[in-house]
């Protein structure tokens, strides 16, 4: 399983890349095994507003439809036009090419209740 040391993670498998205050969001590599093969990806309209912890857009898989929640408060200020002609790049690279939306945060201080990659290992046992 992979687990990028250099990210942030949430309780609900998405990671989070912080550069300067932008944060690039994806579902980890956990949560696309769990999901099974992604056929959609349903995600916000840019310039929309994220809100901790609410739908930022879903995820439809073989399996099932899951909720990508937002990590981190802000407003949205680029999506993975990409992933509406190939979404199952989320499967084969979650954390490079199969990345969702860009963030710009607007409280910094929420990036404190993410894990580390330790903290998350420790989550999905």
């Amino acid at each position: 399983m992979n687990i990028p040391a250099e990210l942030k993670y949430s309780t609900d498998h998405e990671w989070v890349r912080v550069e300067a205050n932008v944060a690039t969001i994806g579902i980890t590599d956990f949560a696309q095994g769990e999901l099974g093969d992604v056929v959609f990806v349903e995600l916000p309209e840019v310039g929309s507003d994220a809100d901790k912890d609410e739908p930022l857009g879903t995820v439809e898989a073989v399996k099932t439809v899951a909720d990508l929640l937002a990590p981190i408060s802000g407003k949205v200020i680029e999506i993975n036009e990409g992933l509406n002609d190939q979404p199952e790049v989320v499967n084969s690279d979650p954390y490079g090419e199969g990345w969702m939306v860009k963030i710009e945060i607007s409280d910094i201080d929420e990036l404190d209740s993410l894990m580390d990659a330790a903290a998350y290992q420790e989550h999905i046992g």
